[in-house]
């Protein structure tokens, strides 16, 4: 065998013994470099005889090409095993569930909110909005609050810093008064919102929310409040036989005034109350503060309160939240846990 035909043996045997690519490129300029073996034997014909010089070209030429040929058949079937291995580590399995994407869903407050807001609607009251950055007379002087009363002190009132008279309002109260201040009676409306207090444990958030209705007309009496409020409880508990009762209270903006509570959605029987941990074994839960609407109240708003009277209410949707899906933390809602708010998709 001519050394030709052996540099063509030895460069295919090498090509395919080689799994790499880098490596391939490597060996291929041992033989088809500027200082390859091909290029040596090409250089040597200027020194041969010219009867024998045109054969040796041809034989040369002939080898270059064998060569090129087995070089580029190595690197196509390194090409197509890489190739195939990245496919077998990358295979998918078509009988596998999909991945899809996460669906996202209402923040359990908001599903309260709304539902809140669909029952009041249905018997005919409006849904009022206001600014959560309100004066003090909103807040407090139109709702008959003396000056000197604890709501107004730094312990359950964040004031803003160096803008006197301006707090995060500590109630939904004022979007009732400028709905009052903007509109003429009869009105029936419910004032939904965040709201501000100093306050943080497992039962009380500096930001929480509140709905807060108002109803005034020229006969609307305390029956009125006890029916509008117990009918909506059994609707939003969904439980036809829940009893509500009023206990003698103060606040400064109605008079009478009455804290209101539901017999316990937990417990409460048949009429019977048999107790648990939710009501403290009283078969009670407190749930809502109400009242007649002060005269110095309408007085503040222009309504003539010796032709107008009313009733207010104002309840916590954070708690009938918790009641709703028996949760007992409050803080929960807010700590922003995808995996305890995805329970409520």
């Amino acid at each position: 065998m001519s050394d030709v035909e052996q540099l063509v043996a030895a460069a295919s045997a090498e090509f395919a013994g080689i799994d790499d690519a880098a490596q391939l490129e490597q060996v291929k300029a041992r033989y088809l470099g500027k200082s390859g073996s091909l290029t040596e034997l090409l250089k040597g014909l200027g020194k041969l005889p010219p009867e024998e010089r045109k054969a040796r070209g041809a034989a040369i030429n002939s080898a270059k090409e064998r060569i090129e040929a087995a070089l580029q058949q190595r690197r196509e079937a390194i090409r197509a095993a890489v190739l195939q291995a990245q496919l077998h580590a990358e295979a998918l399995d078509v009988t596998l569930p999909g991945r899809g994407m996460g669906v996202g869903g209402l923040h359990p407050v908001t599903r309260t909110l709304e539902r809140i807001e669909e029952l009041f609607r249905s018997i005919g009251f409006d849904v009022a909005d206001g600014p959560e950055i309100e004066d003090d007379f909103h807040n407090f002087t139109a709702l008959n609050t003396p000056e000197n009363h604890p709501a107004r002190s730094m312990h359950d009132t964040f004031y803003i810093e160096n803008t006197p008279g301006l707090l995060l309002r500590t109630h939904t109260s004022p979007i009732q008064v400028r709905h009052m201040e903007s509109h003429k009676p009869p009105l029936r409306v419910i004032a939904p919102g965040r709201v501000y207090r100093v306050d943080s444990d497992a039962t009380h958030s500096p930001m929480f929310h509140q709905v807060e209705g108002l109803w005034i007309d020229e006969d609307v009496s305390f029956a009125d409040l006890k029916g509008v409020f117990t009918d909506f409880l059994r609707r939003f508990f969904e439980k036809p036989e829940l009893r509500t009762r009023f206990r003698p209270s103060f606040f400064p903006f109605t008079e009478p005034s009455a804290e209101i509570d539901m017999s316990c959605v937990f417990c409460d029987e048949g009429g019977v109350n048999r107790g648990c941990r939710v009501c403290g074994h009283t078969g009670w839960l407190e749930i809502a503060g109400s009242g007649m609407v002060h005269p110095n109240v309408l007085r503040h708003v222009g309504i003539d309160s010796e032709k107008y009277i009313g009733f207010a209410f104002g309840m916590g949707p954070d708690r009938l939240t918790m009641l709703r899906y028996g949760v007992s933390d409050l803080r929960l809602f807010f700590d922003g846990d995808l995996r305890f708010l995805s329970q409520f998709k």
